[in-house]
C-alpha cells in the first residue's frame, strides 16, 4: 500500500512539474477540463432547473452558467462586463458577439444573467453531441442547419414572434466561425434579416481579444478579459433593401470596439508574451 501511495506522489509530482514547464500539455489540460466540466454541467445541472421552470425557459441555464463562470475563475480566466446600461430587459431584438474560441461559452454564461429573456443560436451538430446538446435544448437554444439556407432562414423567421410579443433575445455569432485574427470576419446576413423582419434592434457585444490563448502555438495562460455591451441599433423602419448598410454599420462599430478593447487588454495583461 505505501509503495502504491509512493508511486501516486511521483506520478502527480511529475504531472504537475511538465503542466507547469510545458505551456502545450497546459492548453491541452485545460481545454480537456474546460470540456469535460462543461458537459457535466450541460448534463447534471439543467435537471435541477426543471424542478423550478418549464423545458425550454432560458432560466435553466443560469446554474449552468454560473458553473461555468466559477470554473474558468479558478483556470485564471477573469472577465469584466461594460455596457449594463445599455439593457433593456423589457425589449427583445438580436444580441450580436464576435467569436474567438469554444471558450465565448463563458461570455455567454456572463450575459445570460443580465440580458432577459435569452435564447442562443447554434449549428444543429451541436444538438447530437450528447450529453451536452440535449442540456442546450432544454434551456431552450435555437439549432439550426448552416448549410441549408432555406431552413436556417425559415426557422429564424419563428423567432420574430418571440421577440415581438415575449421580448427575447436571440444571441448570434454573426461571423458564423471562430477567429482570432486582428480582424473580425465577414458577417452572415441571418442575424440582420431576423432585426430587420422583427422590427425590433440589434444590440452589438464586443469582446477583446483573447490574449490568453494561442490555437496555433498551443498557449493557454492565465488573463483578464473585457466584455463590453454597446447601445442598440435601431431597425425600426428598415427594409431588407437597407441590409447591406445595416451589416456594414454594424461590423464597422464592432471592428473598431474590438480594437480599442484589445488594446487596453494587451495592457492589462502584460506577462502575457506569446
Amino acid at each position: 500500500m505505501e509503495c502504491c501511495s509512493g508511486e501516486l506522489i511521483a506520478v502527480v509530482t511529475l504531472a504537475a512539474f511538465f503542466l507547469y514547464v510545458s505551456h502545450t500539455a497546459r492548453y491541452y489540460a485545460k481545454f480537456i477540463t474546460f470540456l469535460i466540466a462543461s458537459t457535466l454541467f450541460a448534463t447534471l445541472l439543467p435537471p435541477l432547473g426543471l424542478l423550478k421552470y418549464p423545458v425550454k425557459d432560458h432560466r435553466i441555464a443560469l446554474l449552468p452558467a454560473w458553473a461555468c463562470k466559477s470554473m474558468l475563475s479558478l483556470m485564471g480566466l477573469t472577465y469584466e462586463v461594460r455596457g449594463h446600461d445599455n439593457i433593456d430587459r423589457n425589449k427583445g431584438g438580436v444580441v450580436l458577439i464576435n467569436h474567438q474560441s469554444g471558450i465565448d461559452l463563458v461570455v455567454l454564461a456572463y450575459l445570460w444573467p443580465i440580458l432577459g429573456r435569452a435564447t442562443v443560436v447554434a449549428k444543429k451538430a451541436i444538438l447530437y453531441a450528447f450529453p451536452f446538446g440535449t442540456g442546450a435544448w432544454l434551456w431552450g437554444t435555437l439549432f439550426i442547419d448552416r448549410t441549408n439556407r432555406n431552413d436556417a432562414l425559415n426557422r429564424l423567421n419563428k423567432e420574430c414572434d418571440a421577440i415581438e410579443q415575449r421580448a427575447n433575445k436571440i444571441l448570434m455569432f454573426p461571423e458564423g466561425t471562430r477567429s482570432q485574427e486582428e480582424k473580425l470576419l465577414p458577417f452572415k446576413k441571418g442575424p440582420f434579416h431576423l432585426a430587420i423582419q422583427s422590427q425590433s434592434m440589434i444590440q452589438p457585444v464586443v469582446v477583446s481579444k483573447y490574449h490568453f490563448l494561442d490555437s496555433k502555438n498551443k498557449h493557454f495562460e492565465k488573463g483578464h478579459n473585457i466584455i463590453s455591451i454597446l447601445p442598440e441599433i435601431s431597425c425600426k423602419g428598415l427594409t431588407k433593401d437597407d441590409l447591406p448598410q445595416l451589416i456594414e454599420k454594424t461590423q464597422n462599430l464592432m471592428q473598431a470596439h474590438y480594437e480599442e478593447l484589445s488594446k487596453e487588454s494587451r495592457r492589462v495583461n502584460p506577462h502575457l508574451t506569446f
